[in-house]
């Protein structure tokens, strides 16, 4: 690869890569901050109001596939970079503008109502922002290593849970309660808008991707139609492993990485900051891996990487909760273990997701099916958590539901079709002997193995 093409595929990287930070500093900060919103802009100060507010959490998720169904063909149409500037705008402005509604002492029920509009607002542009960023770096990145330059994605996704986590932990250390409480949960929302604008400087410098702007010149293929019967007939297989493998991805996702503060603290009882750190530990050693994960499933494949997770998730989650609410100690280590467990998923999405679809549907079909899953299980893992802890008295309710997500996964992994080193080119589901033959014609090399 010349010098110029390596700065042209870093620049994707970095494109990609910015508007995810954003997205998931905007869910990190809602979540780990959960309680002083409730506090802020819900009638009450009790246990009510942080359901509330984990519902403005599932609220946006709900909202997700129509985002998926608006962006998804659009993007398959208009172009991937030209989608993926709008969704960060409308991220970025949407979730800065939460940190400015005032509170519900200050204009009643109108508070949550803004909470819940905004949050929709954010679901929508969500619904395009994923599977066009995973869509963009796939198509970018070289067949051979397309799993190393797609980790650099959940980088970006961990990196923005990470700087949300140390931006409540700071505040929470440095601000009284009080102040807490008025306007210090407010300023990380706030920098959701510089971010925005350094992300839609970075996509504004790449050119779409070459795969696109490919089949972009194929007077065959210039009038995308009925893309929505098409994923019901034509690729209901890769649509419903991709359903299940969200679902496993999801659920882990929402229900450890961003509903452990509000678990610690207020099912378990642990102190605000301890709460905080005890994700943030795990986070961290989860960014160091993925990268090296991700060159690991450009030599052994995506399927054994997911499988290997799911099967491990469903062995170590309920010890590791056991571990978890034991003592400080035990939460942080058990946290590390199911977060590098879940790493070898995290690690591949980009690299797994885009590549079960040709590219006339590629952006419809992530999204759509992405958004569709994330709704209905992953975002509202935390209230569903939170509610039937309530009513159950169960503290073990996440473990539980983190296994029974891993096994659809694990049944959704043996249906996936290995598409490791194939080419994303044409118009044929990558790894099937149809794309392979149609990838011979047009001069592509044999990938290492296609089984």
């Amino acid at each position: 690869m010349s010098r110029e093409s390596k700065s042209v595929l870093h620049r994707a990287i970095g494109a990609s890569a910015i508007g995810n930070a954003v997205e998931w500093f905007d869910y990190g900060v809602y979540a780990y901050l959960a309680t002083y919103i409730a506090k802020s802009l819900f009638p009450g100060d009790g246990e009510s109001g942080i359901v509330y507010t984990l519902l403005g959490f599932a609220v946006s998720f709900l909202i997700r596939p129509v985002g998926g169904m608006i962006w998804g063909p659009l993007g398959d149409r208009i172009g991937r970079k030209r989608v993926l500037a709008m969704t960060i705008i409308l991220m970025a402005a949407s979730t800065m503008a939460v940190g400015l509604i005032p509170s519900f002492d200050a204009i009643g029920i109108a508070a949550p109502i803004l909470l819940y509009a905004l949050r929709m607002i954010q679901g929508l542009s969500a619904g395009g922002e994923y599977g066009g960023a995973a869509t963009f770096m796939a198509e970018y990145a070289p067949d051979r290593k397309r799993g190393f330059y797609g980790s650099f994605l959940e980088v970006g996704t961990l990196a923005g849970f990470t700087l949300g986590n140390l931006s409540a932990l700071l505040l929470v250390n440095v601000l009284d309660s009080a102040s807490m409480d008025s306007w210090g949960w407010r300023i990380p929302f706030l920098i959701a808008g510089p971010l925005g604008l350094i992300g839609m400087y970075l996509r504004s410098r790449v050119e779409d991707t070459p795969v696109f702007r490919e089949i972009e010149r194929n007077e065959e293929t210039e009038q995308i139609s009925g893309v929505y019967r098409d994923l019901v007939t034509k690729y209901l297989r890769p649509v419903l492993t991709l359903f299940g493998l969200v679902i496993a991805l999801n659920v882990v996702n929402y229900s450890l990485l961003s509903y452990t503060p509000t678990y610690l603290g207020s099912t378990l009882g642990m102190e605000e900051s301890d709460a905080l750190l005890v994700p943030l530990v795990g986070q961290i050693a989860m960014l160091c891996i993925l990268p090296f994960l991700g060159a690991l499933s450009d030599r052994i494949g995506r399927k054994p990487m997911w499988m290997f997770s799911c099967a491990a998730m469903m062995i170590a989650v309920i010890p590791a909760y056991h571990l978890i609410g034991s003592s400080l100690t035990g939460a942080i280590v058990g946290f590390a273990i199911l977060g590098l467990l879940y790493a070898p998923q995290l690690a591949t999405i980009s690299a797994t997701f885009p590549a079960m679809f040709p590219t006339i549907v590629r952006f419809a079909g992530v999204a759509i099916g992405y958004n569709v899953a994330t709704s209905l299980f992953g975002g509202t893992a935390p209230v569903i958590n939170e509610a039937l802890i309530g009513a159950t008295g169960d503290t073990m309710i996440p473990a539980y539901y983190m296994f029974g997500a891993c096994a659809v996964g694990l049944i959704a992994s043996f249906f996936l079709i290995e598409t490791k080193g194939a080419s994303l080119r044409g118009t044929q589901i990558p790894g099937t002997p149809e794309a392979l033959e149609e990838q011979r014609d047009l001069g592509e090399p044999e990938p290492v193995s296609v089984k």
